[in-house]
């Protein structure tokens, strides 16, 4: 292991490179923001004093924090304090300027967080989730107030925004069983209702709402809300005291998000289209928005400040992350060594089971085809690969590897129908679509057909584990990450709202469909793995607990299957740098260790 940082290989340095989020600003105090950092080796929370330029260390603890939100005022920053990443806790208050934190409403008992809104009134909106009593919503009408709860529902929703008054909060909801598409609601402080917007029609119809934001103006009742009515996510206003509904006419391919500048008078609109993002500006009631510049790429986050500026968070699968501005300004440059830059990607588009799959490649810049691939599988399972800077799949291709992600049916940015493609015969879909990927990479040259990988974490480890079981001719070597590896016992034992998920996602409980989740189980085809299988797991974890992971092991253990079990403790992954770092030097030699070639750098 190199112990020299300056003398480490660019793989390690990526992970080391100090890194920053995109700055959040409090609304009535724009100075003020709130940025997540890796800076000390572990991911937590900073204030920072635009005006003076300070910057401050909000939280410190051994597994790291990321989930913080600014009081509109800015004078008071809230955390949310979990146990070692167990996603299981009570958020917590601390003065933007430094002092002691204490508990933001010492009134509700520990769960996980389903959304929160703070009010301008010192009020706060707080979502929890837990077994016992599924959804609750609660009004803390002001610091250290008495919660009064405001909803309740055995099904997963929660929090998404407060009006500028306060008067109005909005709600997504699954009440009526399909936990992939949201219906919304909104109510007043005392928990009556004002408006519902169902596009599920009761659940019999696939398409879903979300929460955008309340326009931000005193007394203005508009909200901007997500819909999938053609086909795909764009955004229209809501006004629900009005009754009326204003489609906009943003006619772009792919999925559209936005949000309101800071004076509500126009958009700002982020495209995702076939792994690649964009921005643009859009005045209510003009013909087309306009284009706000911004490299190729992907942008991982943006806002539109009050002075008209946009500042968003930029990278590429080349170029690392960093924040820049419209104006041209890079706005929070964090100091020390900068990330080494990676391979650009290239697209490759295959046609598969269900339609045409997108699959982005990285190669090593020197030598020829066939390289040892990797098929590096994205976990959500709604979420996509983009064009963006990834330290994991960087060092795959340092060390003479190529690299393929897969945007399989189930991923987003490619239509509804390709997202809700997937269900009931969960895993194995989108396996087929892997499947027609890695034969398309053997058939052009790209990879050498003996030395496969299947790697992935979260639901990219449960395809890790799915595929070595179904496919087990197909791969030389799987390497799967917080994985789900008994589908049964993980239903049982994480949080409430995978529940509702996989309920979507299988059509009922593992009592009510047995048959389903039996075929979609990594457990069911143990038995048939031959590849070497090497697999890490958070002791900690709530989305994919450790005792499923065991069950597995045990079943490879006990008939003398290869394989490697590194567990940590944490929860769904690490925040933690060098704990990151081990993680992937611990892959990389077990992979170079079977299909041969040298050493790990660095090691």
């Amino acid at each position: 292991m190199t112990t020299d940082p300056a003398a480490a290989p660019d793989w390690e340095k990526r992970f080391r490179a100090p890194r920053v989020s995109l700055p959040d600003w409090a609304e009535d105090a724009p100075d003020r923001s709130l940025f997540v950092s890796n800076a000390t080796g572990t991911y937590e929370l900073y204030a920072w004093d635009r005006a003076s330029g300070r910057q401050r260390q909000v939280t410190d603890r051994p597994n790291g924090t990321t989930d913080g939100v600014l009081t509109p005022d800015g004078e008071t920053v809230w955390w949310f304090s979990d146990t070692d990443g167990d996603e299981f806790g009570v958020w917590m208050r601390q003065p933007f300027g430094g002092g002691e934190d204490e508990p933001a409403a010492p009134g509700l008992a520990p769960s996980y967080p389903a959304g929160l809104a703070i009010g301008r009134d010192g009020s706060a909106v707080i979502g929890r989730s837990t077994d016992e009593d599924g959804t609750t919503v609660h009004l803390v009408r002001a610091p250290g107030a008495e919660p009064v709860e405001i909803y309740r529902h055995r099904e997963s929703a929660g929090v998404g925004d407060l009006s500028h008054d306060g008067t109005l909060i909005a709600l997504e909801h699954t009440e009526h069983g399909d936990a992939m598409h949201s219906a919304l609601r909104v109510v007043r402080p005392d928990g009556s209702t004002v408006a519902e917007l169902d596009d599920t029609e009761g659940g019999t119809k696939e398409l879903g709402l979300s929460v955008l934001g309340f326009a931000p103006v005193a007394g203005d009742t508009r909200l901007l809300v997500g819909h999938q009515r053609r086909g795909r996510w764009e955004p229209m206003i809501w006004d629900p005291v009005a009754g009326t509904e204003t489609p906009l006419p943003i006619d772009l391919p792919g999925d559209v998000g936005a949000e309101w500048y800071p004076d509500g008078s126009a958009l700002l609109v982020e495209h995702e289209f076939e792994a690649r993002s964009e921005l643009w500006r859009y005045e209510p009631g003009a013909a087309a928005p306009v284009r706000v510049e911004t490299p190729a790429g992907t942008v991982s986050g943006a806002t539109a400040r009050p002075d008209g500026t946009v500042e968003y968070l930029w990278s590429s699968a080349a170029q690392p992350p960093v924040v820049r501005s419209t104006s041209g300004a890079v706005v929070l440059d964090p100091p020390g060594a900068k990330a080494p830059p990676s391979v650009a990607v290239e697209d490759a588009w295959v046609e598969g089971p269900g339609g045409r799959i997108h699959a982005l490649v990285q190669k090593p810049a020197t030598g020829e085809g066939p390289f040892p691939t990797v098929f590096e599988i994205h976990g959500g399972p709604t979420w996509h690969d983009s064009d963006a800077f990834a330290s994991g799949p960087a060092a795959w291709v340092d060390h003479g590897f190529a690299v393929v992600r897969v945007n399989y049916r189930g991923s987003t940015g490619y239509g509804r129908a390709w997202t809700d493609a997937l269900k009931h015969r969960v895993g194995l879909i989108e396996l087929e679509d892997i499947a027609a990927v890695r034969e398309w990479s053997v058939a052009s040259g790209l990879a050498d057909p003996e030395r496969l990988v299947l790697a992935g974490g979260s639901w990219g480890g449960y395809l890790t584990l799915l595929g070595l079981g179904t496919q087990p001719d197909a791969w030389a070597l799987g390497l799967a990450a917080v994985p789900v590896a008994d589908y049964v016992t993980a239903y049982h034992d994480e949080m409430e709202a995978l529940k509702a998920m996989d309920r979507t996602l299988l059509g009922g409980t593992p009592e009510e469909v047995p048959e389903r989740f039996t075929a979609s189980s990594p457990l069911t085809y143990v038995d048939a793995v031959r590849a070497p299988v090497y697999i890490s797991a958070g002791v900690n974890d709530p989305r994919c607990p450790i005792r499923q992971v065991e069950n597995y092991v045990d079943r490879l253990a006990a008939r003398g299957a290869v394989h490697e079990v590194y567990r940590y403790d944490a929860g769904h992954g690490s925040l933690v740098v060098e704990e990151r770092i081990k993680q992937v030097r611990l892959e990389l030699e077990f992979a170079l260790k079977h299909l041969g070639g040298g050493p790990v750098q660095g090691a």
